[in-house]
This record gives C-alpha cells, structure tokens and sequence, in this order.
C-alpha cells in the first residue's frame, strides 16, 4: 500500500518534479564542490515552483551561509542540506497547527473554499479514505446555493457508497448539517463529512452563512467542527494563499487540501502554504480517480522533489 501510495505521488509530481531539475540543473550533481551559480539556480527552482519569494531566497541564503562556513563543500552534501530545510518548514506547520480535540460522535468534518478547486469531489474522496479506514461516514449536502451540487454530490457518494444528507435548493445549509449529525447520530455513524457552499471569500452573506454551519455543529457535537479542511487547487500556485488567509479567520481552517498537483509544475505552493500560513497539508489530490486523494506525507512529498531517478 505504501509503495503504491508514493508511486502515484511521483506520478503527481511529475510536472513539479521535472521543471524543478530542470532548472536546478547539476547543482544536485552527486560530485564537484559547490558553485555561486548551483545555489542562485536551485533559488530561481524554488520560486518557479511556487515556494514563495520569501522563503526561497531564506533557504538558498541558509545554504550560502553553511558553503562560506565550509559545512558544505560538495554537491553530494547540498542535497541532504536542502532535504532538511525544507522538511523543517513543513514540520513548523505541523506543529503550530491546532491540536487535536478527542471528538465527540460523531466526528463533524467541515470541507471549504471556492468554487472550481474540486471540492465536492474531494468530499466523497475523503469518504472513501475514511470508510477504508474501517469508519462510518455520512455526507452533508450543505452547499445549497450552487445549482446542481447535490447532484452533482449524490453521484459522487454513489461511486464510494457513502449516504447523503440533502434539502431542496436554496435551503438552509445549517438545516442540512443538523439533519446530517442527527442522522449519523441515530445510525451511530462516525463521521459526518460537510460539503459547504462554494465561497468566495469577500461575500459577506456566504461567510456568515458558514459561520452559522459552524455554530450549529457546534451545539449539536462538543468541539465540533472538529476538523475544517480548506481546498486549494494547486494549478493556481500562490494566489491561494490569499483565500486561505480570508477563510482562516471565519472558517477557522485546520488543514489544508491540495487538489489537482498533477496538472501543475506549482508543487512547491505546498511549502509556501506550510511556510506563511503555518497550516499543515492534510491531503493532496494527484487524478480524478476516487483513489487519487493521498495523506500527505513530507519525507515522501521532499523525496519525489530531490530525487534525479524519481
């Protein structure tokens, strides 16, 4: 399972991957000293991958500062020495997220952002991982203002054989929720997996409304939500960011979903994402398959970036 699970994350970062070599060219050479020119590549690599200007130019100036130093002195060790760097800028995500809250059942999981990033797919994707996992899960239809959603939401569930929770169109999305936790509550499901509406984050009436979601959940399970995923589709590099930071502040963003990272050479968002938001990636979508949302796994994600042969 492990072995398939890094074989489709390669394959997902193929673009990412190639772009990235391509640029750093032989500064990742396993022999020869260090050169000026093998670092301000690897920084012009990081950028066009989307890691931000940031935090690019502080990692490769790491680098320069440890080549004067003479801790580095070869290709063969500038490779390790950037493997580090960046597992660390993921790991501070890690560790500066939330804790995690002992749910009470069943688990209320809110997933958010703006239309066209593959949200509602990435819903019934997380169904089916969960349902792998030897859970129970129950979908919530809340995204009401949309037309279509929940259709477009029941074909999904049907491919993974999750239940749904639905209202007609233009419902109250917080009716919906409600109906959702106590359905999974009678049945004693375990989770209920909430499919929001749509956001654009400076509509003020579709904050609140999610707002409400989260206040509903909140009465009816103790720390719910206790999980809110925002999804980001990676083609659209950096500008995410901004719409993670205007989700964070109402929709109190856990954790971060990144789809569509197979049809982009902006893999490196993930590090920018880690590095400014300090929120972790939870999950990384890498095909339109239901067996293509991966956990995310740094080593693994680092890995697939550095390697020549992957």
């Amino acid at each position: 399972m492990a072995s398939t699970l890094l074989s489709k994350l390669k394959r997902g970062l193929f673009m990412t991957h190639t772009e990235f070599l391509e640029r750093v060219g032989d500064a990742l050479k396993r022999t020869g000293p260090v050169e000026p020119a093998h670092l301000d590549r690897l920084e012009e690599a990081l950028i066009s991958a989307d890691a931000g200007v940031g935090l690019s130019v502080r990692l490769v100036d790491d680098l320069r500062n440890r080549v004067r130093k003479g801790q580095i002195t070869t290709a063969e060790e500038l490779r390790p020495a950037i493997r580090e760097l960046l597992l660390e800028v993921l790991d501070q995500a890690n560790a500066a997220a939330k804790p995690s809250i002992t749910p009470g059942r069943p688990k209320v999981t809110l997933v958010v952002g703006v239309n066209g990033t593959g949200k509602t797919t990435t819903v019934a994707k997380l169904a089916k991982r969960r349902q792998e996992a030897g859970g129970s899960v129950i979908l919530a239809a809340a995204d009401t203002f949309r037309a279509a959603a929940v259709e477009q939401l029941e074909v999904w569930a049907q491919r993974v054989a999750a239940p749904v929770v639905h209202q007609q169109e233009g419902a109250d999305p917080a009716a919906v929720v409600f109906d959702a936790i106590a359905t999974a509550t009678s049945r004693g499901l375990d989770e209920v997996l909430v499919d929001t509406a749509g956001r654009l984050h400076t509509r003020t009436n579709l904050m609140k409304e999610l707002e409400k979601v989260r206040n509903i959940a909140a009465r009816e399970v103790p720390g719910a939500p206790h999980e809110v995923l925002l999804v980001l589709d990676a083609t659209t590099g950096s500008n995410g960011i901004e719409q993670a930071q205007r989700f964070g502040a109402t929709a109190g963003v856990t954790g971060v979903v990144l789809t569509k990272l197979d049809g982009t050479a902006k893999g490196g968002v993930i590090l920018a994402i880690a590095d400014s938001l300090q929120l972790p990636v939870r999950w990384i979508g890498v095909g339109e398959g239901v067996d293509d949302l991966l956990p995310f796994d740094a080593g693994d994600f680092v890995d697939s970036l550095l390697d020549a042969g992957a």
